[in-house]
């Protein structure tokens, strides 16, 4: 893992905690969100000095509530939990389903306690969408982003345009990969999801709700052949999240629509 990388991410968050009056991290309980807590951690010793959201669908495993849970008590979070308690199901279309349950929540949230900025772990590696994103994302009237006008980002210059803004999404890790993120699990002894490991040839690469995320083939049931498998598979990272989302021009539509 290069310090380079945490240097800058680090860098990112303290710009973040400096620069705005209100700011919250997502924690969606998976690999990168649980590394930018750690990462939030280092910026700002040992503690995280805003709160946690997570925006609970309702449709998590149940291993992602144990593990939330118990890193809440051992990092000292302050968790709040944001919820859209308008009743709908993925069989009613997964479009329709992550807008209701993910970005309506969200919205919601922000509404609620007035945040003017959230810390969001995406990566652009991981997605062609998110790929389009900035470090520092403006966000308009109800959490609208417009991917064809970002802020202009050269030689590590960050632009604050929150002014007139709802509210700025924050990527600390937008610059990092996804071996990156297990490489800083495994070499800050971090704590993670069982369910990233290999059990009977099949592991989950990519955490979400459960009627859409299946496991892929894998035989990687340690960290050390996690990280061995990616130097090599050609598989894509988010292989197991098969939904209507994951098609470019509805994940597009989505991120406008203000999806993490």
């Amino acid at each position: 893992m290069e310090a380079q990388l945490v240097n800058e991410s680090i860098f990112i968050l303290r710009e973040t905690y400096a620069e705005f009056k209100n700011p919250a991290i997502l924690w969606s309980m998976g690999k990168d969100s649980t590394a930018s807590l750690n990462l939030c951690r280092e910026a700002f010793l040992g503690k995280i000095p805003f709160p946690v959201i997570h925006i609970d669908t309702g449709y998590k495993f149940k291993e992602m509530y144990e593990f939330r849970d118990l890193l809440v008590k051992e990092w000292n979070l302050d968790l709040i939990v944001a919820r859209n308690n308008e009743h709908t199901s993925p069989d009613k279309g997964k479009f329709k389903c992550c807008t209701q349950l993910k970005t309506e929540a969200l919205l919601k949230c922000l509404q609620d306690y007035k945040f003017d900025a959230i810390i969001v772990s995406i990566r652009r590696d991981e997605h062609g969408i998110r790929a389009k994103e900035r470090v520092f994302s403006p966000r308009s009237t109800n959490s609208k982003w417009n991917y064809k006008n970002q802020p202009l980002e050269v030689w590590d210059l960050y632009q604050n345009l929150s002014k007139d803004k709802e509210h700025t999404r924050i990527h600390p890790i937008l610059h990092w990969t996804e071996l990156d993120v297990w490489k800083y699990i495994k070499e800050g002894n971090l704590p993670y999801n069982p369910m990233y490991l290999a059990k009977e040839g099949k592991r989950y690469r990519s955490l979400g709700c459960e009627p859409c995320t299946f496991p892929i083939e894998s035989d990687a049931d340690t960290i050390d052949k996690i990280i061995e498998e990616l130097r090599t598979t050609k598989v894509s990272e988010r292989g197991g999240r098969i939904q209507d989302k994951e098609q470019a021009f509805s994940m597009q539509k989505l991120r406008t629509l203000g999806y993490m």
